[in-house]
């Protein structure tokens, strides 16, 4: 990891910069697909799942036996882990339920807000180098507390047409029924325009890599809704003196594992907690598995000093991370202080895995700077708001006026002469 020492605040934007491609450089590739696969249908997306997976699909959806198979392969203590987690996500966001606002904003007008499920969502579940089962738990649970209709979920598989079976296992235990064999560009793409037998969606969910990223960007082009931009995984640290340097390698490594892209960042305000962060990290990082994709994320990562928590906490809002972990004497401070963070995980026992898997909070988070303007998924993020309103004859004697100054001051006589014609008839 590359350390700096009291970076300078005029190079924090070019300090701060993520290891990811310009949406210009990969943009055209996403868009010769997408206008293939519009064109192409079904005949589209087979094409392109045998180019970039490998496969030659027969049917994209999976089977009741494949499900039913996956239920045999999957171990009991794995079906039980993903059980308990469940059951913490599920208690998280039905505590988000909402009621209905109800206001009389004048007396005879009364306007109220209700939210209706989006009818069909598409989840996107990354399943390449580490097929990733609790983004099932994360947006299929969700999806169904919100009532969602209908819940298509894309996940590519492999160069046999198997998807994992601990996704399908998930997948189905939350009761997803429609899974299909398809991932990367293509199934964003047709999600987005639907096929002859891949439902369209209202909205598509889910993280995935750089390409994935674009593709959901672009479908908005054409009129689908998505999460947010959820590219590569990124987590900051900040730690002072008091931190345990062991742990923040190990939280540093666990994003760095995620793929070659990942980033992390470690904000000290102990040069020597820094350097002792740095000796575990080589230290750890031999005995993972992934070393080698880990290895290359490390690459793309910083080792920052700062003197105070002031300069520090400045940092953080304008690197906007992912994943924020608060490892320090005065935690308040950041807690308090922090505006732009994708989800935060305080103190020395709270490890950026747990809100990966089970403590109950959503780890489809805003990535590459978005946490300033995006939240992560949450219930609300199927669910719209729907506004109502009803005013009685003494409503509309009582705002009648108001309205009709208003609508002739801006020149449109026929928003004026729909009140009128009432006020008139109330003579």
């Amino acid at each position: 990891m590359k350390k700096i020492i009291n970076p300078q605040k005029d190079n924090w934007s070019i300090l701060l910069q993520r290891p990811t491609q310009s949406i210009e450089s990969i943009e055209d590739t996403v868009t010769s697909i997408f206008d293939d696969i519009k064109r192409n249908g079904d005949d589209g997306v087979l094409r392109y799942s045998s180019i970039f997976d490998g496969v030659t699909l027969t049917d994209f959806f999976v089977s009741k036996e494949e499900i039913a198979e996956a239920e045999n392969i999957v171990s009991e203590n794995l079906k039980e882990a993903i059980k308990n987690a469940k059951q913490n996500i599920e208690k998280f966001h039905v505590a988000q339920k909402t009621d209905k606002v109800i206001i009389e904003t004048v007396e005879g007008v009364t306007c109220w807000q209700e939210k209706r499920p989006i009818q069909k969502v598409g989840l996107y579940i990354p399943g390449g180098t580490a097929p990733l089962f609790s983004s099932v738990l994360m947006l299929a649970i969700p999806a169904q507390i919100a009532g969602c209709s209908e819940i298509i979920l894309a996940t590519p598989p492999n160069k046999r047409g198997e998807i994992n079976p601990a996704i399908l296992y998930t997948a189905n235990l939350c009761g997803i029924t429609k899974i299909i064999k398809v991932g990367g560009i293509q199934a964003i793409a047709s999600l987005t325009f639907g096929t002859e037998t891949i439902p369209k969606v209202y909205k598509i969910f889910g993280p995935g890599n750089q390409y994935v990223t674009v593709a959901k960007q672009l479908a908005t082009k054409f009129g689908v809704a998505i999460d947010m931009p959820a590219g590569p995984s990124e987590l900051l640290v900040v730690a002072d003196e008091t931190a345990n340097a062991s742990f923040v390698a190990s939280d540093l490594l666990s994003q760095a594992e995620h793929g070659t892209d990942s980033q992390v960042i470690l904000v000290a305000t102990s040069l020597q907690k820094l350097e002792e962060v740095e000796q575990e990290i080589a230290k750890q990082l031999q005995k993972l598995a992934r070393k080698n994709i880990a290895e290359k994320a490390i690459e793309n990562s910083k080792l920052l000093f700062v003197e105070s928590k002031e300069v520090a906490l400045e940092l953080i809002n304008e690197y906007g991370p992912e994943h924020f972990i608060i490892c320090t004497n005065n935690n308040d401070f950041y807690m308090e202080g922090v505006q732009n963070a994708g989800s935060v995980f305080i103190g020395n026992y709270t490890p950026e895995s747990a809100g990966d898997y089970a403590s109950g909070t959503n780890h489809t988070l805003p990535t590459n700077g978005y946490s300033k303007a995006y939240s992560g998924v949450n219930l609300d993020s199927f669910l719209k708001a729907i506004t109502f309103q009803k005013i009685s004859k003494k409503g509309i004697q009582n705002i009648g006026n108001t309205i009709e100054l208003m609508a002739e001051a801006e020149g449109l006589d026929a928003h004026k002469n729909a009140v009128t014609l009432r006020l008139n008839s109330l003579k």
